[in-house]
C-alpha cells in the first residue's frame, strides 16, 4: 500500500488553523469511522511536549502542519519554536531552521546549578564555560563568576555559530 503525502489542499479540507492562537480545529472528519466533530480541537500533547495531530492514520507534529498549512510546503528540515514553548504553534513563534540552528535555541538543563546556559559550577566555586556546535566541543575557560562565564559563552556562541553556518 503506497503512502500518500499530505498536501496543503487536503490539510485545509480537514482542518482550520488559527494563526493568532496556533490551534487547529476539525472542519470535517478524515473518515466515516472518525469520532471527531466539526469544531473539535485537533491534537493532543505528546509525552515530549509537542502537539501531535493524527490525520488519515498518520501522526504529525502540529508545528510541521502549521508550516504546510501556511506556506504550502513541508519545512526543510526543521521548524523551531522561537520562545521554546513546544505547544505554542502560532506562526509568529515558528521559524524554519536546520538542526544546528534548532540545537542552539535550547534552554539550560534542569540540573544546571550555575543558572546559565553553557556554564557549569566547579567544586572550587569557579565557573567553566563550554559550547557544543555541530558535535564539536569548545572549552571556553574558567571564570570567577557565572555572569562572566555566561558572557564569554554568549559571545563565543554567536561567533562560532556564524562561522559554522557559513560552511553549511
Amino acid at each position: 500500500m503506497a503512502t500518500t503525502i499530505l498536501t496543503q489542499e487536503r490539510l485545509k479540507e480537514l482542518l482550520h488553523y488559527d494563526p493568532e492562537t496556533g490551534t487547529f480545529t476539525w472542519i470535517k472528519p478524515c473518515s466515516r469511522f472518525s469520532q471527531v466533530k466539526p469544531g473539535d480541537a485537533a491534537g493532543c500533547v505528546h509525552k515530549r511536549g509537542y502537539v501531535h495531530i493524527k490525520v488519515e492514520g498518520r501522526s504529525y507534529k502540529a508545528h510541521r502542519l502549521v508550516w504546510l498549512y501556511v506556506y504550502g510546503r513541508w519545512p526543510n528540515p526543521a521548524v523551531d519554536h522561537i520562545n521554546r514553548i513546544k505547544i505554542d504553534n502560532r506562526i509568529a513563534n515558528l521559524r524554519e531552521t536546520d538542526q544546528l540552528g534548532n540545537m542552539q535555541n535550547k534552554s539550560k538543563y534542569k540540573r544546571n546549578k550555575a543558572g546559565y546556559i553553557g556554564v557549569s559550577c566547579l567544586p572550587s566555586g569557579r565557573y567553566v564555560a563550554q559550547l557544543q556546535v555541530a558535535k564539536k566541543n569548545y572549552y571556553l575557560g574558567v571564570y570567577d563568576t557565572p555572569e562572566l562565564a555566561s558572557a564569554v559563552y554568549q559571545n563565543a556562541k554567536m561567533r562560532i555559530t556564524l562561522y559554522a553556518t557559513a560552511d553549511l
